[in-house]
């Protein structure tokens, strides 16, 4: 019987979990650790199957990062942002498609997709120019997604028009020293520059079309998991790393306790005020992780019956995601503190789990205020201004 990936990141825990601090010194994954990660097929959970794809259940996708985060937060945050983009690549043109994976169904593609380029209009295609942050696991992919806004030498035309677009590694330079952070160091999500590189028009996305689901329509995605809301996807991964990270933490808290003494003098296992606090912290991270998979559960069973996920669903979706990210990371601030004096010290995970959980809130797609204000006018049934429809 075949392996799930699942499985596979079980079976390399010890490992992942021994070069979580290499990974922070090198400011990114040891290429072994990308290695031993490409071997378990994280990244082709959500890959299409002519390509060698799993084309699983968005569930399984979560829960996988979820496991891998919670060895290593960067080694899940990669799984996370890395693997979702096969997903989209699977209703990119053929053409694309097949110059990535023909050769090696396996490969690597980044991101991001802030639209801080400039793709001005050529026959057969655009001229690109740019510079991106946060590009994670970036130095092990082949390929990457840039965003972009049609424009020229003045900047950006209006209306604005936002574009996915799809360069090989030879058309783009990572910025080596551009991530320098307090936590999820290991991710390596360097800064990306584009220097007036031509990119033909089959390896272009309409960015919009892409967010509403109208790309998955015109490239003819019969399969539920193409046809799931962009919105509920993307962020996933994201949401699913930093839970992961929390369940991580609580994982080591638990370990630190077991035999320690507090301050008062008294175990920790007699100390009723502690183990109040770590029941209710486990009580919130599960609770997360809960409400983050009936979502997408409750998502995928709409889109397979042939509902439409309108815009108050989408919303609420993401107002789910966040929520459950807050949750996992306000639960981990109440065990990080009582995890003693020791929990400080750099050469343990505790202090690790704490930095990059938190700096998985700092992600744009965490950002609680419009989402919530978003997802309450809409609930209400009034319409929601274009300023806060962003990412949803």
């Amino acid at each position: 019987m075949t392996v799930r990936p699942i499985e596979a990141i079980e079976e390399l825990a010890d490992q992942i979990r021994d070069q979580a601090l290499e990974a922070e010194e090198l400011g990114k994954l040891p290429d072994e650790t990308a290695k031993k990660l490409k071997a378990t097929g994280v990244m082709k959970l959500l890959a299409p199957a002519n390509y060698g794809g799993l084309e699983a259940h968005p569930r399984e996708f979560a829960e996988t990062v979820m496991k891998a985060a919670s060895f290593d937060g960067a080694a899940g945050w990669v799984c996370g942002i890395v693997g979702v983009h096969p997903w989209q690549m699977a209703f990119a043109d053929p053409k694309v498609q097949e110059e990535i994976w023909g050769q090696d169904d396996n490969t690597w593609i980044a991101s991001p997709y802030a639209p801080t380029g400039i793709a001005k209009p050529v026959d057969g295609g655009y001229i690109f120019n740019g510079r991106w942050q946060f590009s994670s696991g970036t130095d092990h992919c082949d390929w990457i997604f840039l965003g972009a806004m049609v424009g020229d030498e003045n900047g950006p035309t209006m209306p604005p028009t936002m574009l996915h677009m799809i360069l090989p590694r030879s058309d783009y330079t990572i910025v080596e020293d551009s991530w320098n952070v307090v936590g999820l160091k290991g991710t390596g999500s360097k800064d990306i520059i584009v220097k007036d590189a031509f990119v033909p028009s089959y390896r272009v996305m309409d960015g919009s079309a892409v967010i509403d689901g109208s790309a998955q329509i015109e490239a003819g995605m019969t399969e539920t998991l193409f046809k799931m809301p962009w919105s509920t996807m993307f962020p996933l991964g994201i949401t699913s790393a930093v839970i992961g990270l929390a369940e991580g933490a609580l994982a080591c808290h638990l370990d630190y306790q077991r035999n320690r003494i507090g301050a008062s003098g008294v175990a920790v296992k007699d100390d009723p005020y502690v183990l109040f606090a770590i029941s209710e912290a486990a009580a919130d991270i599960n609770a997360a992780r809960q409400e983050l998979l009936a979502n997408v559960d409750e998502v995928y069973s709409l889109v397979d019956a042939g509902k439409e996920i309108d815009f108050e669903r989408r919303a609420l979706g993401r107002r789910t995601q966040i929520s459950s990210a807050w949750r996992a990371v306000m639960a981990v601030d109440q065990i990080f503190a009582r995890s003693g004096g020791n929990a400080l010290r750099m050469d343990q995970p505790m202090q690790r789990f704490w930095r990059d959980a938190h700096a998985g809130l700092n992600h744009a797609i965490h950002v609680p205020s419009t989402v919530r204000h978003a997802s309450a006018l809409s609930s209400m049934g009034f319409d929601v201004p274009a300023n806060l429809r962003a990412m949803i």
